[in-house]
């Protein structure tokens, strides 16, 4: 299975970089049965996280007819509502990405609409209707894919401060830390990447694969991974 993690401009770092160890390390366990890079809709450039200016290469361009897994991280920057905009005066400037500005006092909202601009939602769209692709988001990313319409009567997760927009959008925000939609698998909060790909681990590959990179990295996934089965619970 070949894993294309998407970086775009303003990207977290620990939503990409968490799912990438972990698939990495699991890659190194199961004998090469997965592969794992970076890409971005642009193709093979540098991209500008939110998080300090720290860049990650892409080293080639999404392919959404590759079999396999694409996962999409959210956004780091400043917390605020989607209307409201940072100062212009305020802050640094930060450093311009190959697709677009980048401020280190930019609002994550801000952010995330970015991606709308681009190629990205063409793209992921192209991803989720290819039946050989399971699409993947931590945090914010199932915002991206939320507010590209592509997630309307799908269930999933975001970041908690995020779950009323995923409502807004069509889609049935569950409070839960990873969500199993089948071919879409979403992660809540920055550091659920973790469980998330701990969780795709032992689905695609298997469970010993995935307890071994568990020990390896000293970390037991939290909470249950939720799935639309089973019986509806009464209230507790």
């Amino acid at each position: 299975m070949h894993v294309q993690i998407v970086l775009f401009d303003g990207f977290d770092p620990l939503d990409a970089i968490a799912p990438y160890e972990v698939l990495y390390a699991g890659a190194m366990a199961s004998a090469g049965a997965l592969s794992v890079e970076f890409v971005s809709a642009e193709g093979p450039r540098e991209v500008v996280s939110g998080t300090g200016g720290l860049a990650l290469r892409a080293t080639a361009a999404l392919d959404p007819g590759r079999p396999g897994l694409v996962l999409v991280p959210g956004a780091s920057g400043r917390s605020g509502e989607p209307g409201e905009l940072p100062d212009q005066e305020a802050g640094d400037a930060g450093e311009a990405g190959a697709a677009g500005e980048w401020r280190k006092d930019e609002f994550i909202p801000v952010l995330l609409g970015r991606t709308l601009t681009t190629e990205l939602p063409g793209l992921l769209k192209a991803a989720m209707d290819n039946p050989a692709v399971t699409v993947a988001t931590v945090c914010g990313g199932s915002l991206v894919l939320a507010m590209a319409g592509l997630l309307e009567g799908r269930h999933a997760t975001t970041h908690h401060l995020g779950l009323d927009l995923l409502d807004a959008t069509g889609a049935h925000a569950v409070r839960a830390r990873v969500v199993d939609d089948g071919d879409l698998v979403t992660g809540a909060g920055v550091t659920s990447g973790l469980d998330l790909a701990l969780h795709l681990l032992e689905r695609e590959v298997g469970p010993q694969v995935a307890h071994a990179v568990e020990e390896l990295f000293a970390y037991e996934r939290r909470g249950t991974v939720w799935r639309n089965q089973g019986p509806v619970p009464s209230a507790l």
